[in-house]
């Protein structure tokens, strides 16, 4: 894909990741967290690490191997998404607890589910 391949797809990609990912946050993370912020977090974590996977690493890594760009984008993500979930909302209390843990599950669940659903329907775009 070229550049402008892959600016073409951002936003498409990016609001299918959203739809995605959005319903699983809402269930997934803490009650701790107020159905507002779910959604921003929806919102707000893939604008962050979406513009990321799509646009600058598969340039990046133009010559390695799909599953050496699948591998790294799908680690980059949610470890990105998690930090700055911490980052925003973590607190030194919640550190270790079952809450926190929950919540970067979330994160790495609507990931998952992302990345497979979009496996699933790229090829239909």
């Amino acid at each position: 894909m070229t550049a402008a391949d892959l600016w073409r797809f951002l936003p498409i990609g990016y609001l299918i990741t959203v739809l995605i990912e959005t319903p699983i946050l809402i269930v997934g993370l803490s009650p701790r967290h107020s159905l507002q912020r779910k959604l921003l977090c929806g919102i707000w974590l893939n604008a962050c690490s979406y513009p990321i996977v799509v646009l600058v690493l598969p340039l990046a890594l133009a010559g390695f191997s799909r599953g050496t760009y699948i591998a790294v984008a799908e680690t980059c993500a949610p470890v990105s998404e998690c930090a700055l979930f911490w980052a925003a909302f973590g607190s030194r209390d919640e550190l270790g607890q079952r809450s926190i843990w929950r919540d970067f599950g979330a994160i790495i669940v609507a990931n998952l589910a992302s990345f497979l659903i979009g496996e699933m329907i790229t090829p239909y775009l």
